[in-house]
């Protein structure tokens, strides 16, 4: 069967996803080619990276206008430079399809840029989707978005096995973190060099972070809630420790089907950029002929974040923003030694226990932002009445 080279714009091309969908992409030429990349503030691996891609300078944005400098010598070109640079990429360089692995919600602006566009929407950017809510869903086309991160990709996958009116249940595997088993107290003394060592996944700093207090699993629930169009009492959590089942769908009948791959994130990537067809050879299968025990688990009580995830996507409107904004803040603190591990989701808590002033349905990418602005400014005196108590 003959393959259509795939025209991809990558953002945030020196992180975590950004890098690996481009080792994906060099090694298979003939079905992708890169167009445009936009990064934060690494001029120099993306300068290697334009080279490598024979990306023009012309398609290349980057957020630092220091770093965007030093790339237009290096590059010998103008460059698209500041906060929404990446935005303003995809709106001047056309592509198939998109990929979102900015960095917090500040990729929101890029998502619906996107959209607008009508060219799909890869999206590794969780929290851009999280943030925005209602207002990317009603905007994007049905199929529009294709999900990049490994559970929702195995979402995805597994739904292909029925009708979506058959679905009984979705099933959200987590690995638990470093700190599994771990009590509240045992948890107080984590430092973030603890908090950055991941037991299977490798990733950046924040959503490594993330992954350890599980605040990475409650964005991916609200996520879920979102692309799915499934309520949040409808979707389990399970800790899985190995990190070989990625996610699963339980239908009417009692049949639960389940994604299983190493956990390596090329074949979420790969699968993404070739929606809704798959891309040979992107990582090593499993091998059934060595004995090895997937082990399945409930939450433990002392991770709440997925609890007020819950809670955030049953609200509704600009909540899970307020989940996600407080939650920023609150881990940048803890990054800088001014709270304490499990205070990063007290303060999560608490923001949006008094969040029913300010958050609610919002009709413009500028109202989400607002009512995140707020929840920033709340989080930080949160955090201040935390410090003086760690």
């Amino acid at each position: 069967m003959r393959t259509v080279t795939q025209r991809i714009l990558i953002l945030g091309s020196t992180g975590s996803i950004g890098t690996q969908a481009l080792e994906v992409i060099a090694d298979h030429r003939d079905r992708f080619e890169v167009v445009g990349l936009a990064a934060g503030s690494n001029a120099e691996l993306i300068a290697q990276q334009a080279k490598l891609f024979d990306v023009p300078a012309s398609h290349i944005a980057i957020a630092d206008e220091r770093a965007a400098a030093q790339l237009r010598r290096e590059l010998g070109g103008a460059v698209l430079s500041g906060q929404d640079s990446a935005a303003r990429l995809v709106r001047e360089v056309e592509a198939d399809t998109v990929l979102n692995a900015l960095v917090g919600s500040m990729g929101l602006d890029a998502t619906m840029a996107t959209i607008e566009a009508g060219e799909i929407l890869a999206l590794a950017n969780k929290e851009s989707l999280v943030a925005g809510g209602e207002l990317v869903m009603a905007a994007a086309k049905p199929g529009q978005i294709v999900p990049v991160d490994s559970e929702h990709t195995a979402m995805a996958q597994s739904l292909r096995a029925g009708f979506r009116e058959e679905v009984s249940r979705f099933v959200l595997t987590a690995s638990g973190g470093p700190f599994r088993g771990w009590s509240r107290e045992e948890m107080w003394e984590v430092t973030p060099e603890q908090a950055a060592q991941h037991p299977t996944w490798s990733m950046g700093q924040m959503n490594t972070l993330n992954s350890a207090t599980l605040v990475n699993k409650g964005l991916e629930l609200i996520e879920a809630t979102l692309l799915f169009d499934v309520a949040a009492e409808d979707i389990d959590v399970v800790v899985h420790p190995q990190s070989i089942v990625h996610s699963m769908i339980t239908f009417c009948d009692g049949a639960t089907i389940a994604q299983a791959s190493p956990p390596s994130m090329k074949m979420p990537i790969a699968h993404a950029l070739a929606w809704p067809h798959r891309v040979a050879d992107v990582q090593p299968h499993l091998d059934f002929s060595q004995a090895s025990t997937w082990e399945f688990l409930p939450v433990e009580p002392q991770f709440k974040a997925i609890d007020l995830a819950r809670e955030a996507a049953s609200a509704g409107g600009t909540f899970s923003a307020v989940y996600n904004a407080s939650n920023e803040q609150a881990a940048e603190a803890f990054l800088q030694g001014r709270i304490r591990f499990p205070q990063i989701v007290d303060a999560v808590e608490e923001v949006l226990q008094k969040a029913n002033d300010f958050a609610g349905h919002a009709g413009s990418i500028e109202e989400v932002l607002e009512h995140e602005r707020l929840a920033r400014e709340r989080a930080d005196v949160v955090v201040e009445k935390l410090a003086r108590l760690s």
